[in-house]
């Protein structure tokens, strides 16, 4: 067991608190096909970045605004084996409403209904890719998201499950836990994780009088 100290936990969402892999997979895949592309090529690239970013990547000279539409009209109707990973619930149910929040590459629209589907609780502080101008890897989702708890991002725990985020988590100035839910250890190694473990379950969560949150991590 590790023990680490910190003010906040900042989650990703999809693989990470839920699982939407064979629905954001179906989307991507019939969207590439339909231009073209190779779907396994397309629905990597998809993961854990804004589908804006992808689309442009893919297909510059294309109206992004309306495939990026359509691809999350696509999203948004598909919420077929959309469910909760391994843990999710009891951790967020031992963390105090302000020492947690969400950042993640969806659309708010997006993401509120992938947190109904899997019955999670909404943060009012969530960082959606509606509320920023550069997506992961950058690292303005996770600074935003630590400013809206009040906290400085280096005080804070990022959990990811996409190299894009670590990345995005190191870049802030944070603290990276990483899940194998979706990428193989050495993606998440080169990303720069500073831990590595399976989902959420392996987390437990305290309140620390100094800090904030007391977690004990199982590697």
């Amino acid at each position: 067991m590790i023990a680490i100290a910190c003010s906040a936990l900042l989650f990703d969402l999809d693989g990470v608190l839920i699982d939407s892999t064979p629905a954001v997979a179906r989307v991507w895949s019939r969207w590439a096909v339909e231009h073209g592309l190779d779907p396994e090529m397309v629905v990597r690239r998809a993961h854990g970045r804004p589908s804006r970013t992808t689309i442009r990547e893919l297909l510059p000279t294309a109206d992004i605004n309306r495939e990026d539409r359509e691809v999350e009209h696509r999203e948004m109707e598909d919420l077929d084996g959309v469910v909760l990973l391994p843990g999710a619930r009891e951790l967020l149910n031992t963390l105090p409403p302000e020492r947690w929040t969400i950042a993640t590459s969806c659309t708010r629209p997006l993401a509120e209904v992938r947190l109904r589907a899997a019955g999670l609780p909404i943060p009012r502080t969530m960082i959606t890719s509606s509320d920023v101008k550069i997506g992961k890897p950058d690292p303005e989702p996770y600074l935003k998201a630590a400013a809206k708890l009040g906290f400085a991002a280096s005080d804070c725990i990022v959990v990811e499950d996409a190299p894009a985020g670590v990345r995005a988590g190191k870049a802030a100035g944070a603290r990276v836990i990483a899940f194998l839910t979706t990428m193989v250890r050495r993606d998440l190694e080169e990303a720069g994780a500073d831990w590595i473990v399976h989902n959420c379950a392996d987390i437990r969560a305290s309140r620390d009088d100094e800090r904030g949150l007391q977690l004990s991590v199982s590697r």
